[in-house]
């Protein structure tokens, strides 16, 4: 028999029998239940004691389910209420949701439907209790002036930066690699924050960005009158990060000839501008990144060894976010509330359906695609959670027979054809936008519950 957490449950109901059955069928599964025959007795219940679900009947003498559900909205703040009724309507079902129902379950019911009302109703709560814990993570985060760091739930990236902090405070050359946008920059600056050096200069230069004649100049900087437009002294990147941490991003693109004469700054802390004469001492820590395999191109003989040597004495990898998955859901929520804020959008999370297709995608792009996904998603949201057509095209592939455009969903001119497509397509909406509540994607769609619970089984949709 299938075991549940332990929740605390009020039956509410004036029938004995519906009483008896409903806790005979619950008390196996864990739940500790309260029983109350009318709405009124419920109400000093609930004076007292706090449930996490309440099983309501709707017809009942003295105090109904609909003046219970109105009376008692204070104190069923943090408690799931799904409603019971012989009599139900398809308004009926709409008023109790908009009294602060969770799920309407009609009379009589197979009683795997009560304990399926209450599964989605526990992932549903634990769904919640997990953002609020990341939403206060998330708080924490900022008011700490870090959110230009790194989120990590992952094993492989929380030992990255476990490590990264232990080599924060000494000198030692660190080098990241990892694909393009993994965040390689971030765990650098994560390095600095953590290091004795965190009040020091800052400098990042892309190696990859700069043309191969001025790159010297850039970094060991020029005398007046070394070359045309040479006018005055220049400071390079290295003079400028003096006492501080110099982040050189591509390493690997360095040019041979730049590769040698960086080896020699490294090897003996020294620089000469362009057109000088005169070694000048330099204090800086270097910290080097790259998504090309440094190890292939030394054995290829594009990259100098000894040079790969004196960089890699500590070597961080960082893995795509392919393969950290556990990542995403907070990389998602981070940079929802992050748009969300940033364009004064009312969104507030993710519907059923969409974290599964963040999670099924290979993200070549790695962090900085999910970034621009979320960035995306929240600039077409119409609802107050992201829905899945609100994600851009490249996500249509993971589910084939809802979200591709209409030439692509079906041949032929069947019009019975389209019609069990498009229909098993707006059911699928509805329940997205809904969290998975039947009774208010019924209300959405615009036809009665049982209706609605015919098609799920007449086009076998996966609701999972």
């Amino acid at each position: 028999m299938e075991s549940y957490e332990s929740f605390h449950i009020l039956i509410i109901d004036d029938e004995e029998n519906m009483r008896h059955m409903l806790g005979a069928l619950l008390g196996p599964h864990g739940y500790a239940i309260d029983y109350a025959d009318n709405g009124r007795v419920a109400l000093e219940k609930l004076h007292t004691t706090t449930y996490d679900f309440v099983l309501c009947d709707v017809k009942m003498p003295d105090m109904d389910g609909m003046t219970f559900l109105q009376t008692a909205r204070d104190l069923l703040e943090s408690t799931t209420v799904i409603m019971m009724s012989a009599y139900g309507t398809l308004d009926m079902a709409i008023e109790a949701m908009k009294q602060g129902a969770y799920d309407f379950i009609s009379k009589p019911f197979k009683t795997d439907e009560v304990l399926l009302a209450l599964r989605k109703a526990e992932e549903r709560e634990s769904l919640k209790k997990e953002n609020v814990q990341l939403r206060r993570h998330l708080a924490e985060v900022q008011n700490q002036g870090q959110t230009k760091g790194i989120i990590a739930k992952s094993k492989g990236m929380l030992d990255i930066l476990a490590l990264a902090q232990k080599v924060a405070p000494h000198k030692s050359t660190v080098l990241i690699t990892g694909e393009s946008g993994t965040g390689k920059e971030l765990v650098a600056r994560r390095i600095l924050r953590e290091s004795t050096r965190a009040d020091g200069p800052f400098i990042a230069l892309n190696c990859g960005a700069l043309p191969e004649s001025l790159m010297e100049s850039e970094l060991f900087g020029y005398k007046k009158g070394s070359f045309t437009g040479a006018e005055k002294d220049s400071k390079g990147v290295f003079v400028q990060a003096d006492t501080g941490t110099l982040f050189l991003d591509e390493i690997g693109e360095l040019p041979l000839a730049m590769q040698v004469k960086l080896l020699r700054v490294l090897q003996e802390g020294e620089i000469r501008p362009v057109g000088g004469t005169n070694l000048q001492k330099i204090d800086v820590r270097i910290i080097a990144a790259t998504s090309r395999d440094l190890a292939k191109d030394v054995a290829e003989g594009t990259f100098r060894q000894d040079l790969y040597y004196r960089l890699n004495v500590i070597h961080l990898s960082i893995p795509p976010l392919r393969e950290r998955s556990e990542d995403i859901p907070q990389l998602a929520e981070f940079f929802l509330q992050r748009f969300a804020g940033r364009y004064n959008i009312e969104v507030h999370g993710l519907a059923a359906g969409v974290l599964a297709r963040l999670l099924a995608y290979q993200w070549p792009g790695n962090v900085r695609e999910l970034e621009n996904v979320m960035e995306h998603a929240v600039l077409m949201a119409e609802k107050k959670v992201i829905l899945p057509e609100n994600l851009p095209d490249v996500f249509g592939d993971t589910d084939a027979g809802r979200q591709r455009r209409i030439d692509d969903i079906f041949s032929g001119f069947s019009l019975k054809k389209a019609k069990r497509i498009f229909e098993a397509r707006l059911i699928h909406r509805a329940l997205d936008a809904t969290e998975g509540n039947k009774s208010r994607a019924a209300g959405l769609l615009e036809i009665s519950y049982p209706a609605l619970l015919s098609k799920i089984k007449k086009y076998h949709l996966d609701l999972r």
